[in-house]
């Protein structure tokens, strides 16, 4: 007798939806550990092994649920967008504090037929869980924010690609001799992701 058997492929679809889930739990947890908003706002919430503060706030979760991550599965999808930065800014000046970079690559082709390299889903949220650990340890070096803070969403996308009608053009929002460390990274058959946060430096 034979056996057969086969991995799971992880479609073009599912790689994005796996990304998209990543930066819903990766920005929660950038608010969270940052304090852009309160504590008693989050609640515990079990995910890649690892206890995640969420938003109970009904406002930010649905700007998250129904505005961000369902444009943002799609562009996965399509393959148009290139990058994702989490900008915390001082309420009262504006200036940007810290920038959460994070740069995603399509890798092969993007049509749903084709044959992309396999990866395990649990080597996948190994990797996650990583860097969500990475994302909660900066607290230990990063400067503590002491002002009021408020939060934007940068996508970087391809230039013909033509955006919603209540999303707007920015500028990168950049910080004048900031220092960088740079995040983990993970990958599935279709999508990397890099990261990287940079603050202001002050002396």
């Amino acid at each position: 007798m034979t056996s057969t058997k086969q991995l799971n492929k992880i479609t073009l679809k599912g790689s994005a939806a796996i990304v998209s889930e990543f930066f819903f739990y990766g920005i929660n947890n950038i608010l969270y550990q940052r304090g852009v908003y309160p504590p008693e706002m989050f609640k515990q919430e079990k995910k890649y092994g690892l206890t995640i503060l969420t938003t109970t706030d009904p406002s930010l979760l649905t700007y998250l649920n129904d505005n961000v991550l369902p444009q943002l599965t799609e562009w996965l999808e399509r393959g148009v967008v290139k990058r994702l930065v989490v900008v915390i800014r001082e309420c009262e000046t504006n200036e940007t504090l810290e920038r959460w970079q994070f740069e995603i690559e399509c890798m092969g082709d993007d049509k749903e037929n084709s044959n992309p390299r396999e990866k395990d889903i649990n080597v996948i949220n190994a990797e996650i869980k990583a860097v969500i650990r990475q994302i909660t340890a900066t607290v230990t070096f990063l400067p503590l924010l002491e002002v009021p803070c408020s939060f934007d969403l940068l996508f970087y996308t391809n230039q013909d690609l033509e955006a919603p009608e209540q999303w707007e053009d920015s500028s990168a929002c950049l910080i004048a001799n900031s220092e960088q460390v740079k995040l983990r990274s993970f990958s599935t058959s279709r999508h990397k992701v890099d990261g990287a946060v940079s603050y202001k430096f002050s002396m």
